[in-house]
């Protein structure tokens, strides 16, 4: 999009764009001339890029018709886990990218973000790194000490690296999205609390379990103080992956053994009330969470569990949601390589996360990177290289895959919704939701190879819609 666009927050009115290779509309466009009468609305994204999220002129009407198309029955009596929000992980390079923006474009783009205006996308969840991420300019953590020293009263203690991008970046969302859930995950504890002295790999000695548990107090407390409050946080980002800048490797023994004998105490003794969700890695290892949630002493303290997917299956939250059904499941991230195939990443994405994810219990879905620059951009040394960002920012603002994939459910589907059954029928893999003000909420995906018609049957009348292979509808009544 070129800077001088009128964006959706402007003036508070509608408008309609062309920018970059990766977008080629805008999601609003003015109502049409003569608009059709419909039961349903309906948001369509084409594979081909043609259409990127944008508001259908059909007449979508419930009838009694019969005809031999596919039907998707959606049956609100049925109902499974409450919504907490579909969004990004806002990086430490995304929230740089986006401070460096001129104001009116800033302004401009985070409303088109976070609220909920007929213009807007209404992100409601984010993931954050406490200290840095790969996605960071350069490693650190709060507590950064000259080697061969320590701070074990965390006398060092200092959250000032985030006051120059994302806490100001994060006090301007949080002004247009007051209630969205921010959830927080170190990459690595400070190095002088390791066994190996580094950013890259090593685990967190015993000896600092209670150190590193007030560490998380602080960090909670310095966030609650500049007005930002902490819904969550995991113990450790992919602990099973030592290999990034920064990483840090935490078997689940030992994050077992960390929550019931540091980390839940030191929450409960400061009387902090954000949730610990164990794991934060990838759905091939359904027993790490498990072994956590097995621990009676570790369990009392744990919220639930959270997940990748760049391993193993997405119904392997099921299996953790049905060993410990009173734990709750969450998917907290999954990058888009670039330069990415918009028509694959659409499909992949939207069937296994904002689909499958969902109908696999989970509350919420998240996408890996919110922006980065044309080179993908920043990164430590040795961290991801190649993640595409939601966004492109450079003199211009693109909108990549990961925006329409996510802005399919976080549009419609607001926070306390709850997902409701539905079949799945002919390669339109689907799930349904109802609404806190009472609508239905369907998301489908054509995955055949060739232009479904098909029948969304709710309260025994149906309407029959199409759509094209690959294409993406959200439909709202």
């Amino acid at each position: 999009m070129r800077l001088n666009h009128i964006f959706c927050s402007l003036l508070f009115c509608f408008a309609s764009c062309k920018g970059g290779s990766n977008d080629t509309t805008t999601i609003i466009v003015p109502p049409p001339v003569g608009e059709l009468t419909t039961d349903v609305t309906f948001w369509l994204t084409k594979a081909d890029k043609s259409v990127l999220l944008s508001k259908q002129n059909v007449s979508l009407l419930f009838k009694d018709t019969v005809n031999v198309y596919p039907t998707i029955k959606v049956e609100d009596g049925t109902t499974y886990q409450s919504i907490d929000g579909f969004g990004y992980c806002l990086t430490g390079g995304s929230a740089t990218l986006i401070n460096k923006l001129p104001s009116t474009t800033q302004d401009a783009l985070l409303k088109e973000l976070f609220a909920t205006d007929s213009g807007c996308i209404g992100v409601s969840y984010l993931r954050i790194s406490i200290g840095a991420s790969d996605l960071s300019a350069a490693p650190f953590t709060y507590d950064d000490m000259p080697t061969g020293q320590t701070d074990v009263n965390l006398a060092q203690f200092s959250i000032s690296k985030e006051q120059t991008d994302l806490i100001p970046v994060l006090k301007k969302i949080i002004a247009i999205a007051p209630n969205i859930k921010i959830l927080g995950s170190p990459w690595s504890a400070p190095v002088w609390m390791k066994d190996n002295g580094g950013f890259v790999g090593g685990s967190l000695k015993p000896e600092y379990y209670d150190t590193y548990a007030q560490y998380f107090v602080k960090y909670i407390q310095a966030m609650k103080a500049e007005g930002i409050t902490i819904d969550a946080i995991t113990p450790q980002n992919e602990p099973l992956h030592g290999g990034n800048n920064p990483s840090m490797v935490m078997q689940a023994t030992e994050q077992a053994t960390f929550i019931k004998s540091a980390l839940g105490p030191a929450f409960k003794s400061a009387g902090i009330t954000t949730k610990i969700i164990a794991y934060d890695h990838n759905a091939d290892r359904p027993d790490y969470p498990a072994t956590v949630l097995q621990d009676a002493d570790a369990k009392q303290y744990v919220d639930g569990s959270a997940f990748h997917l760049y391993g193993g299956d997405i119904s392997a939250l099921t299996q953790v949601h049905n060993a410990f059904p009173d734990k709750n499941v969450y998917f907290t991230e999954q990058w888009v390589g670039a330069p990415g195939d918009f028509a694959s990443n659409l499909q992949w994405h939207i069937t296994n996360l904002i689909v499958g994810a969902t109908r696999n219990w989970s509350r919420n879905v998240l996408e890996w990177n919110l922006a980065s620059d044309p080179n993908y951009n920043p990164h430590t040394d040795g961290g991801c290289s190649t993640c595409m960002g939601a966004l492109t920012i450079s003199a211009d603002v693109t909108r990549n895959v990961s925006y329409y994939i996510i802005a399919h459910a976080s549009k419609f589907v607001r926070p306390g919704s709850t997902r409701i059954a539905t079949n799945v029928t002919s390669q339109l893999d689907n799930v349904a939701f109802k609404t806190p003000d009472g609508k239905r909420v369907l998301i489908v995906i054509n995955n055949a190879s060739a232009p479904q018609s098909f029948n969304i049957q709710f309260n025994g009348k149906v309407v029959t819609s199409t759509l094209t292979n690959g294409a993406v509808g959200t439909y709202i009544w």
